[in-house]
């Protein structure tokens, strides 16, 4: 196992009825700015129960974060942030909009451009409002850690950063509140955590038994609720397993002391950028295709994945390898989310411009062993068609 350093002060408040708790963690005199994406929360009754629970304290509203959080819609909630001298965040949403307000936060005490915040990842982040968040969308796991994807509009570039300092205070969990949600949504929540989970599982061995018995615990919960889920939406424990389960895919507790891949998110944000796609929708075009391609250095993990995650254990070393990814394949198909750049009208004459983004944007060394050249990147982009 890998030398690590787990850190995590973010306090879950998990069940039906627990946004009214929101009262006993923001401070009595703060004045509040509630980040929104639609109008859902408006109409399914989530912010009249938030603004509820904040009861006498000055609130304001800022909605219209975009399922991929623009830095122009953001570099608004700043300004209104600064000219009402506001001191506290609440998110009411899913990924998206805790992404966004985790940005907000930092951005209100950038020196300079805000969006070096992105392009340093992080790095220069020394202060951020604090915040916490309503989940109504379970998917990226962004309720219980210190990340966040923004996208500049303007450039057509999609970047992440990562910062202690924009840990959420606390997170509310209300598994019905994710009742309401149209089925791409849902599916795309389960393909997300499940690719949050490979990301940090299928790599390669270091002996870390904790982590990997975890992780492919979560992997099997994925398989078995989210075909289930489409099918009775409403099923109380089918959501509350579904929320858990991504909250736990990315909340630094599986990758701690493991390598990491990530490629496949890399290549997905420009997927993303250029095309408009969900990021869910690319994960499950890149994900089979890189296990494929990339399976000599993934040989070991790719076995055990079969083997355990799938109940593989006929055949040689390759054919339980090729079963295993077409499962992968299969899964994601399943959850009604198409696994080739072809479904969305992307073609081989796509491909230059999304390689010039991953250049661009220094995305040139990828992947665990940093091997997952520009070269490497054009192959599964072609693939993936």
């Amino acid at each position: 196992m890998l030398n690590f350093d787990f850190y995590n002060p973010t306090r879950i408040l998990f069940g039906k009825g627990k946004v009214a708790e929101i009262n006993q963690h923001v401070p009595a005199d703060a004045r509040v700015l509630v980040l929104m994406g639609g109008n859902s929360a408006k109409t399914n009754g989530t912010l009249a129960e938030v603004k509820a629970a904040l009861a006498s304290r000055y609130v304001e509203e800022f909605s219209g974060i975009e399922p991929n959080p623009s830095y122009e819609t953001l570099m608004q909630a700043v300004a209104q942030i600064k000219a009402n001298k506001l001191d506290y965040l609440l998110a009411v949403g899913g990924g998206s909009v805790i992404d966004g307000t985790k940005f907000v936060a930092a951005a209100v005490y950038a020196e300079g451009d805000a969006w070096q915040i992105l392009t340093t990842h992080g790095a220069n982040v020394k202060k951020a409002l604090p915040y916490g968040t309503v989940l109504t969308l379970p998917a990226t796991g962004s309720e219980m850690n210190d990340g966040a994807v923004i996208t500049r509009e303007a450039e057509k570039a999609k970047l992440f950063f990562t910062s202690e300092k924009v840990f959420p205070q606390f997170s509310v969990l209300d598994p019905t509140k994710s009742y309401t949600l149209p089925t791409r949504q849902l599916a795309n929540g389960v393909v997300d955590a499940y690719t949050h989970v490979m990301e940090q599982y299928l790599t390669y061995p270091v002996g870390a038994k904790v982590q990997d018995r975890f992780a492919e615990g979560l992997l099997q919960t994925l398989i078995e609720t989210g075909p289930q889920l489409l099918e009775n939406p409403n099923d109380y424990e089918l959501q509350a397993n579904l929320m858990w389960t991504a909250t736990l895919a990315l909340n630094g507790l599986i990758g701690a002391g493991v390598p990491s891949d990530w490629a496949t998110h890399m290549i997905g944000h420009e997927v993303t950028a250029l095309h408009g796609l969900d990021h869910a929708q690319t994960l499950a075009i890149i994900l089979p295709t890189m296990l494929s391609l990339r399976r000599e250095s993934k040989r070991a993990k790719l076995l055990q994945y079969a083997e355990r995650v799938w109940n593989i254990r006929e055949g040689s070393e390759e054919q339980r390898i090729e079963a295993a990814i077409t499962k992968t394949r299969d899964f994601f198909e399943s959850m009604q989310v198409k696994t080739r750049l072809s479904a969305y009208q992307i073609t081989k004459e796509d491909i230059p411009a999304l390689l010039a983004q991953l250049e661009k944007h220094g995305m040139v060394k990828l992947g665990e062993h940093g091997d997952v050249t520009l070269d490497i990147s054009r192959t599964v982009l072609e693939t993936s068609i």
